[in-house]
């Protein structure tokens, strides 16, 4: 039996390993941490025992405690959902009218409503549902087809020029490029861009009053400011889908382009829409 190695300086046994002249002390693990490794070790195996741990080809092994944390989200899911299952009822029998005379419910409708256009509707209106270029803004008080409740659940519900649904908003401007002269276009588009509060050329006005008035009065009024029954639009708040200039203003009369929303009603049921309508109504525009 070989002879011990003890350290001169510490008096400690040494491992036998060297490197460059310095060995290496054989001193034990303190007792402390052997205890806990193997506690560890002890705890591994009853957590195995106990719960899901070995995966198996189509599942895991479900341990004798029988928990799972699938099982808990499922019934956290149910519980939240026998807990609005009432407000969900409520709001599935009232009007748009009584679920905003109602705090509790219009909180409720509001809330699930804000939800639903975060999946549905900011692709077009935007996160804020501050819309852009083509897709209306939905805080302000401009609107095609009226901003009480009851036009803005009809709107979602039914949708514009959507071809699917019989009861879908229809409105649209005719393309003026051969039905007048290229100088009344040019006139009557300086005119309404006069309402609007674009740059516009005053020589044209007088022309241009004269046209619209033969041309365009029938739908957006002797004084431009729109008709909501036919979602023809208000010329004088300079708000427009399309138009931001004289230019622009040409071209929607020579050929204007027309936006196309889903009947959301078909798609998400009546329920989901009026909590839209709620949620819509809430943002502070409309009447």
């Amino acid at each position: 039996m070989s002879e011990k190695d003890i350290d001169e300086l510490s008096g400690v046994e040494t491992t036998g390993h060297e490197w460059d002249g310095i060995t290496e002390l054989n001193n034990p693990m303190p007792r402390w941490w052997i205890l806990t490794f193997y506690a560890t070790i002890i705890w591994g195996v009853a957590y195995m025992i106990a719960y899901p741990a070995w995966p198996l080809i189509t599942s895991a092994t479900q341990g004798v405690l029988g928990w799972s944390s699938r099982n808990d989200v499922k019934a956290e899911l149910a519980a939240a959902e026998a807990a609005k299952s009432d407000y969900v009822a409520a709001v599935a029998s009232k009007s748009v009218e009584e679920i905003i005379a109602d705090d509790n419910l219009r909180t409720f409708a509001t809330a699930a409503g804000s939800a639903a256009f975060k999946v549905n509707c900011v692709q077009c209106h935007g996160s804020g549902a501050t819309g852009s270029k083509g897709f209306p803004n939905l805080n302000d008080d401009d609107w095609l087809w009226g901003g009480k409740i009851a036009d803005i659940q009809q709107t979602i519900a039914h949708g514009v020029r959507f071809a699917g649904d019989d009861d879908t908003r229809i409105s649209e401007m005719p393309a003026f490029r051969g039905m007048i002269e290229p100088t009344e276009i040019k006139a009557v588009a300086n005119y309404a861009a006069s309402l609007s509060g674009f740059k516009f050329d005053p020589a044209l006005i007088d022309t241009g009053k004269t046209v619209f008035e033969v041309q365009c009065a029938a739908c957006h009024g002797e004084n431009g400011k729109g008709n909501r029954e036919l979602g023809a639009p208000d010329l004088t708040d300079a708000i427009s889908l399309y138009v931001h200039t004289e230019a622009d203003m040409e071209r929607q009369i020579l050929q204007p382009q027309h936006g196309v929303m889903p009947a959301w009603q078909q798609r998400l049921g009546e329920t989901t829409v009026k909590e839209l309508s709620v949620y819509v109504y809430s943002l502070g525009g409309g009447d």
